[in-house]
């Protein structure tokens, strides 16, 4: 039997990558970064506070890794610009984009404002078109890249008072398949990652409320709340040559909170 010429895991690996993580000062975008700079990939930590973002690449180097700050608003169109072109003036290159950030806002639709709608609309989805638009053209020209979506199970099941939230999720899910169809030939991959109910900073007041997070555990097969760093292997596989047959996904990390009536 011929031996394969490389160890299988190293099909999992980042090394030599650039990679752009939008949110990642905190929850799971923290740890999808963590865990790409673990597989060897030199991480851009991005989020408004360039102060927050410092400690954390300190500590990614500092356990061995690769981390650089790259603070913007990813809602203001020039400061998406200029990160990028930042990107390729220091890095010369963009090989994954995890976009990770969003807003959300629970409510009646009939409470909204015309400006709460486009508000939300903007970061949620117009954002998340952007920022896949500026990577793509870094990445065309080098013929590879990942790009990859943290969308929500909202776009494909949903809850009262969320529709405006629910309708941007959907949304990113078909820019994914979208862009899959449009670059999936040029060396792109284009898949998202739909993560259920993650006990993360944004979701401490529904975890810290007995009856609220004893509702969503039930409301799960395996019957408690995801932990952030279990949204991390899925990020690093569809970032991987082990995921490079893999296009236009939607990747539902929930614990089976989907699949239950």
């Amino acid at each position: 039997m011929t031996a394969p010429h490389l160890p299988y895991l190293s099909q999992f690996s980042l090394e030599g990558r650039v990679a752009l993580v939008t949110g990642s000062g905190r929850g799971l975008g923290l740890e999808i970064a963590r865990a790409m700079a673990g597989s060897g990939a030199h991480v851009l930590l991005n989020g408004r506070d360039a102060a927050r973002l410092e400690p954390l690449a300190e500590a990614i180097a500092a356990a061995g890794g690769r981390a650089s700050v790259l603070a913007f608003d990813v809602a203001d169109r020039e400061a998406v610009r200029d990160a990028f072109a930042r990107i390729a003036r220091d890095h010369g290159r963009l090989d994954v984009l995890v976009q990770n950030v969003g807003q959300r806002n629970r409510k009646p639709l009939t409470d909204f404002a015309d400006e709460e709608i486009s508000d939300l609309l903007n970061v949620d989805l117009a954002a998340g078109l952007i920022l896949a638009r500026e990577a793509a053209r870094l990445m065309l020209p080098q013929g590879f890249g990942r790009l990859i979506t943290v969308t929500s199970i909202s776009g494909q099941i949903a809850r009262a008072n969320d529709a405006v939230y629910a309708a941007a999720k959907a949304g990113l899910a078909g820019m994914v398949r979208a862009l899959a169809a449009e670059y999936g030939a040029k060396g792109l991959t284009s898949n998202a990652i739909a993560p259920g109910f993650f006990a993360t900073e944004t979701n401490a007041g529904i975890t810290g409320n007995p009856a609220l997070s004893a509702y969503f555990e039930g409301r799960t097969p395996i019957g408690r709340w995801g932990r952030p760093e279990e949204i991390a292997g899925a990020a690093v596989f569809l970032a991987s040559p082990a995921a490079s047959y893999v296009n236009g996904h939607v990747l539902v990390v929930d614990g089976g909170a989907t699949i239950l009536m």
